[in-house]
């Protein structure tokens, strides 16, 4: 990491005056300030934004006041003629904390060798959709689609729990083009035909009120994806990240939190254990999914998560927090965190277990009042939740993708 009293301002900085910087960004926060910055935030993997020379210091300000991280800064070789806001560069990307792991998570002995960046955004693999429905029912808020792509024209690959990028067409409000935005992969690695020839997102709209003028604003890549024609070809980059892989272990105990469309991974490890009877990987765990959202219409594969759990009561439980349906024990609306409370003795149970793992995708919110719970239980064994947390992040067992 670069310390920002490096940056800019420096007597030195003549030097460097021309020069663009590449940097790699994880954990902004999406909120009306982002947007109306026009950054490509998204629930998953890095964020590259393209910094001058002269601007590093208000970046990197700007940057920890979002809650973001840099995790890494690239001077650009070339010039700032680049897609997606990453610059043309001859540097390869510096690899994260998650992929540099001594220890990768991967499900089976076949995925020793985990797909990263197969596709780069200068030169990105060119899908086509095949299929794009609407998973909110009628009465539910917004809308969600599930995106499925034919890759059968490339060597994209990728594993449960990775994302790729997305290039919408054309250009942004300066002419430049599009940034690529990452988006979580719902599928297994063999695709919802099986055939090991596609890749499917799942994708809200992105809808919120200009911050100046109050007009509804509908993001770009995701109001693209929503409308994608069955037929029309799409850029796609990727895949990318390590964090979010199951375990090798058919015996372990999977806890997964989301809110939204933070199921997407979920419905690619689910499908992985229960619809899918590979050789390879057989799993006889117990896998307990608490999944957050407004209403029961906006329950995202309801039907099918539902089916699981009838079928595979023994190894699947499901939780639902529907905060404008149901209540919590004080009376205000029920939210992940309340489920969360409400089974903390028993979470705090499987948690300490060395073979669980537990999963958090969706909201950056949540994780406060998630955390809050788990430090109660934590404390009634004269344990502190922070300090046994980040031993379960060295251990990889805790694993997080908030947006």
């Amino acid at each position: 990491m670069h310390s920002p009293n490096t940056a800019a301002n420096s007597p030195n900085a003549t030097e460097f005056g021309n020069r663009l910087f590449v940097y790699e960004v994880v954990g902004l926060r999406q909120n009306t300030e982002t947007d109306k910055m026009g950054y490509p935030i998204r629930k998953s993997g890095s964020v590259f934004i393209t910094v001058p020379y002269s601007r590093m210091n208000q970046e990197m300000q700007r940057i920890n006041r979002m809650g973001g991280k840099i995790i890494s800064i690239q001077s650009v070789t070339g010039a700032a003629n680049g897609v997606n806001g990453k610059a043309t560069t001859k540097a390869e990307p510096t690899k994260t904390t998650s992929e540099t792991k001594s220890q990768p998570m991967t499900q089976t002995k076949e995925t020793t060798d985990i797909p990263v960046n197969i596709y780069r955004p200068n030169k990105p693999f060119i899908g086509k959709c095949i299929d794009n429905y609407e998973l909110v029912a009628e009465g539910g808020i917004g809308t969600v689609r599930h995106v499925t792509f034919d890759i059968s024209g490339g060597d994209l690959r990728y594993l449960e729990g990775q994302s790729i990028g997305i290039i919408p067409p054309g250009v942004d409000d300066k002419g430049k083009p599009q940034k690529l935005r990452l988006y979580s992969i719902a599928s297994t690695r063999h695709g919802d035909r099986l055939d090991d020839k596609t890749v499917s997102l799942c994708v809200r709209q992105l809808e919120y009120k200009h911050p100046e003028t109050g007009e509804t604003v509908f993001g770009v890549c995701s109001t693209y994806l929503c409308n994608l024609e069955v037929g029309a070809d799409v850029k796609i980059t990727g895949p990318v990240g390590k964090e979010m892989l199951l375990p090798n272990d058919e015996n372990a105990t999977i806890i997964m939190m989301a809110t939204g469309t933070g199921i997407a991974p979920f419905r690619a490890y689910l499908w992985r254990m229960f619809k899918e009877q590979h050789d390879d990987y057989k799993f006889k765990g117990l896998a307990w999914l608490i999944f957050g959202i407004p209403k029961t219409a906006n329950i995202l594969y309801k039907e099918d998560l539902e089916k699981l759990q009838a079928e595979f009561g023994d190894h699947f439980r499901l939780t639902y927090a529907i905060s404008r349906e149901q209540q919590n024990s004080e009376g205000g609306r029920m939210y992940i965190q309340h489920r969360v409370a409400e089974h903390a003795e028993e979470l705090w149970s499987l948690i300490q277990k060395n073979n669980t793992h537990t999963y958090i995708c969706g909201l950056k919110g949540m994780e406060d009042g998630i955390d809050a719970a788990l430090s109660a239980q934590a404390e009634k064994q004269g344990l502190n939740w922070s300090d046994y947390q980040r031993e379960m992040k060295k251990a990889g067992r805790w694993h997080v993708e908030t947006y």
